[in-house]
């Protein structure tokens, strides 16, 4: 019979069309006797296929046909916009629009086909959607379109506003991969349509002056703080300002570099808008010899003044006062207290209130939270209070073409799950769309957990690629191309979960379960992507039951995941560097004395 013949990677895949229902479920094999499964392609199989019966290959080829064609209408109701909507209807030239579809975006996501009309209508932008669903391109799309635009209205057409579009990643991968991506829309001469250059890393500051540049924070202040003349001919040269990442880069280490440069570019906005108005409007006192006073220089001593010496206030108290909070990021607010000339300070407020924008930002998330105050979101909502926010259909919940498989273990059977769970990403259901390549990412806590899977898969005869902070940026850099050229086995810390843009994951596991909703959020994102269908595949103790069942419930009821974590607190204390970490030291221990 042919679920005798087939190789493991092929029987567990083919058991629920061909194998009759009284096979007995596939026996756990001890780890001794492991192997590394192959893809089917490779196996007899393929061509005993021809010699079964007509009536079994016909039925086999509908039940395929039938399967697929619902899968496709799935993912054309949770992924692409309506067949109606075009990128030429959504206002793109049509440079643009042969540019995407010669990349292959035949049409534009639900995300894309929300925000690109936004961002293009000039206002501030929140794109808060689920990972996967097209952000990236979201917000790229429409500034190669401005710019191409402004460069037709140099031959007579129509003018439209353009200027330099900033775009701030928070790590040096995710720049270069927006840049990989913006340098991937080309003309029919195989040219990329804008000049993209990346500020981060190794990579100084461009010798020619590129269209957009994606820079980290600390790389871009570096860059333009030395010279304060450069600096201020930069931002005022910044039109488009765009947070990838934002709930990121709006917390934690990156919190204060982001506040100064919005404070930056907020200041220069008001500037300018004086500068604009005639001299009725401007208030009495208000004259060059001020505005020269008003320069960067006077922005760089506030900002040092805000972030050293009021740097415990702007933790503790800013963040819980919203009049504070809003005052913070209202860098004139601070300069009326360190301003000392012939501005009155009255005067002053009211050209803060009513200025002319002349800059537009735009914030991407994958996970956006907007309750509390120190949330991304909240914070947002106070700072860019009339931005438009474009939610995704899926944020922060169950995605419909995700299979979810969850498995309690104990320090007995969790070796066993891990190594079965890695082994399911070599069925050939799993298989990159008949390319015959696999790709699994394995998520563990910490770098001494992703050491010790590897380890533990390595015994078994799996290899596999390692991702995490230990690593140098060289090594992640090649590991991730390695990994996406080659497939295999990704195992890695959280560092992998974010931004990072890898085709085709087709499953994910969670070897160590995640201590945040916005870690979980990230980790299954990594798969289903782009409208593809995915398989996670959750290990959890006994410690974490009570999560895991919260988690189901919000899934099921259609409930953010993050409501499971808010109802248990403690979780991320309790389980940080517990669970998996622990119960694999035993195991390997016992795996390398075996």
């Amino acid at each position: 019979m042919l679920h005798h013949r087939s190789p493991a990677s092929m029987l567990h895949s083919s058991y629920k069309i061909l194998a009759p229902s009284s096979l007995p479920p596939r026996q756990p094999k001890p780890l001794s006797q492991l192997k590394p499964s192959f893809s089917f392609l490779s196996s007899p199989l393929r061509i005993r296929l021809f010699f079964l019966n007509p009536r079994a290959i016909r039925g086999f080829a509908t039940a395929v046909v039938a399967e697929t064609k619902a899968a496709e209408t799935k993912t054309a109701e949770t992924f692409f916009s309506d067949h109606a909507v075009s990128w030429a209807s959504l206002g793109l030239s049509h440079p643009l629009s042969r540019a995407l579809s010669n990349t292959g975006f035949s049409r534009p996501s639900l995300v894309q086909a929300a925000a690109i009309p936004s961002i293009l209508s000039g206002k501030d932008v929140v794109i808060a959607a689920e990972t996967g669903s097209g952000k990236t391109h979201s917000y790229l799309v429409p500034l190669i379109n401005n710019r191409l635009s402004a460069s037709a209205s140099q031959q007579g057409l129509t003018p439209t506003p353009s200027g330099l579009s900033l775009v701030l990643c928070p790590n040096v991968l995710l720049c270069d991969q927006v840049v990989r991506m913006a340098s991937g829309l080309c003309d029919d001469d195989g040219h990329p349509l804008l000049k993209v250059a990346a500020v981060c890393g190794r990579q100084g500051w461009p010798v020619n002056q590129p269209d957009i540049i994606v820079s980290t924070p600390a790389a871009l202040l570096n860059n333009i703080d030395p010279k304060k003349q450069s600096r201020s001919s930069f931002i005022r040269g910044v039109k488009y300002v765009v947070f990838d990442e934002a709930d990121m880069l709006l917390c934690g280490g990156f919190q204060n570099q982001v506040i100064r440069l919005i404070n930056m570019l907020r200041f220069d906005e008001k500037q300018l808008s004086r500068a604009n108005k005639s001299a009725v409007e401007v208030p009495q006192g208000i004259g060059s010899d001020s505005l020269e006073r008003f320069s960067s220089e006077d922005v760089e001593d506030q900002q040092e003044s805000v972030l050293e010496e009021d740097e415990e206030d702007q933790q503790e108290s800013v963040l819980e006062e919203d009049e504070d909070f809003v005052a913070e990021f209202e860098v004139e607010d601070i300069k009326e207290e360190i301003e000392a000339g012939s501005i009155d300070r009255k005067d002053w407020r009211r050209v803060r209130k009513n200025y002319e924008r002349s800059k537009q930002y735009i914030f991407v998330a994958a996970t956006l939270p907007v309750n509390g105050k120190k949330t991304a979101g909240a914070m947002l909502k106070r700072m860019f209070p009339d931005a438009n926010w474009i939610s995704g259909t899926y944020l922060h919940c169950h995605n419909p073409r995700l299979e979810r498989k969850w498995v309690e273990v104990t320090v007995d059977t969790q070796l066993h799950a891990l190594i079965e769970a890695v082994k399911q990403g070599f069925r050939s259901d799993m298989l990159d769309y008949g390319a015959g390549v696999s790709r699994t990412m394995v998520f563990a806590n910490t770098v001494e957990a992703v050491e010790a899977v590897a380890k533990i898969l390595g015994k078994a005869g799996i290899e596999c690629f390692r991702y995490h902070k230990d690593s140098s940026l060289e090594e992640r850099a090649k590991t991730l191309v390695d990994f996406r050229e080659k497939g295999g086995v990704f195992v890695c810390t959280d560092a992998a979960a974010r931004g990072v843009d890898i085709p085709d994951v087709s499953h994910v596991i969670q070897a160590d379960f995640a201590t945040s909703a916005v870690d979980f959020l990230h980790r299954v994102g990594r798969t289903a992507r782009a409208g593809h269908h995915g398989l996670v595949t959750s290990l959890y103790t006994e410690s974490n039951r009570d999560l895991v069942d919260a988690i189901r419930q919000a899934e099921k009821l259609g409930q953010p995941v993050e409501t499971a974590f808010s109802r248990k607190r403690s979780f991320r204390n309790k389980l940080k560097k517990r669970g998996f970490s622990k119960l694999i030291d035993k195991s390997t221990v016992a795996l390398t004395s075996a």
